[in-house]
């Protein structure tokens, strides 16, 4: 078993470089790496495999750096962090509701194709070999109509609500542009 103080001192300085990346407030960064370090300190009996130890740390890093964005929005801001709308949202809050409602109703106006690809693929879990063979189409295939699913419904997005990201593409933030959007019921 690795010691706290090894991995300490193995992740200190890659962890700050990390976290300053993503966090421009160099106190906050601070309070994030030894928070960092406290989960690592009490769950370092859950890690199974060390060889996996960079990429358990690392992980405990990306999600420590998501409460951090989460804790500073209001109830009215999404936080999706990490990931994006489609893929590993992070904790749903009251505030994402309205988000989601709006991407769900917006599946609704994708052509037929489009719309099973999305669900198949995205809310069903089916891989793109096995959205393939359900639909009869070439892996290929299948890849290209998720893929043209996904930028249809990206464009409803964006024409519906503005989003800020942060550098890894990430959501941080979305307001609509207008009231009454024909996709969503924003107020």
């Amino acid at each position: 078993m690795v010691s706290i103080s090894k991995i300490w001192e193995d992740f200190k300085e890659p962890l700050k470089h990390f976290i300053a990346g993503r966090v421009q407030n160099e106190y906050d960064a601070e309070d994030i790496l030894q928070e960092i370090f406290f989960k690592i300190h009490s769950h370092i009996g859950s890690l199974k495999d060390e060889d996996k130890l960079q990429s358990w740390i690392f992980q405990i890093a990306r999600n420590s750096v998501a409460d951090y964005y989460r804790r500073r929005k209001s109830g009215s801001q999404v936080s999706l962090i990490p990931g994006d709308i489609m893929h590993e949202p992070a904790e749903i809050t009251d505030g994402d509701h309205d988000i989601v409602k709006c991407l769900r109703s917006m599946i609704n106006y994708l052509p037929d194709k489009y719309r099973q690809a999305i669900m198949l693929s995205e809310f069903e879990g089916l891989t793109q070999r096995e959205l393939a063979e359900k639909l009869g189409l070439s892996l290929s295939g299948a890849k290209s109509r998720v893929q043209r699913a996904r930028k249809e419904l990206k464009g409803l997005l964006t024409d519906c609500c503005q989003f800020e990201f942060d550098r890894l593409g990430n959501i941080l933030d979305y307001r609509h542009k207008r009231k009454n959007c024909p996709h969503c019921e924003a107020d």
